[in-house]
């Protein structure tokens, strides 16, 4: 796909998204100690399934968070597309590129960024995380910020993730996780605690 096609398809689907988005009610809960930490300059890790991004991206969005985005041939469009939504990017994935994500990642966070990452991203499967999250949070000593989202009326998509697209004027809830912390002496220890990280994304109520 040519880079003019790219771009042309971002520019159209950044004006999609923000014609749908506005319509959108949204009802934020559990988030007062991710506002308290980074009000004092805690820098954090928003941790999030892939399925679950769209709604997301528009609620965090114009706040300079550095989003890892796969370097497979459909993530230049969707880094395009956060890039008009006013995040930074980092490109790679957990199967192409995973080293120099993380690598990117943690320097996000170590130049006063927040970071976000899709731990079951870009291909799946889905709500099974990989640790590149995990590592970049015992590097760095930011927490994550474990995030949610549904909507009370949708289309989910026929993809790996059932990706989540709330319709028009539909409610749609983010809802947060207590800030997790990695502590471990070193990354390989720190991807023992994927379980734990896994299963306490997973339990956040959104339904």
């Amino acid at each position: 796909m040519s880079e003019t096609r790219v771009r042309w398809i971002a520019r159209v689907g950044t004006a999609l998204i923000r014609l749908l988005a506005v319509t959108w009610r949204m009802r934020v809960e559990n988030d007062a100690d991710l506002r308290a930490a980074r009000a004092s300059g805690q820098r954090v890790i928003f941790t999030l399934w892939h399925g679950e991004l769209l709604p997301l991206l528009w609620h965090h969005r114009g706040e300079g968070i550095a989003v890892v985005i796969s370097e497979h041939r459909d993530g230049e469009i969707i880094a395009q597309i956060a890039e008009r939504l006013g995040y930074a990017t980092v490109r790679g994935s957990s199967s192409r590129g995973a080293s120099r994500a993380l690598i990117g990642l943690v320097r996000a966070l170590e130049s006063g960024l927040d970071a976000a990452v899709t731990p079951d991203g870009p291909r799946g499967p889905a709500h099974v995380f990989a640790p590149g999250a995990a590592i970049a949070a015992q590097r760095t000593g930011a927490p994550l910020a474990l995030i949610r989202a549904t909507a009370s009326s949708a289309w989910r998509l026929r993809s790996w993730d059932r990706f989540l697209v709330p319709k028009p004027f539909a409610r749609v809830r983010v809802v947060y996780g207590p800030l997790t912390f990695v502590e471990a002496p070193s990354p390989r220890e720190a991807t023992e605690q994927v379980p734990r990280l896994q299963a306490a994304l997973d339990s956040i109520a959104v339904d």
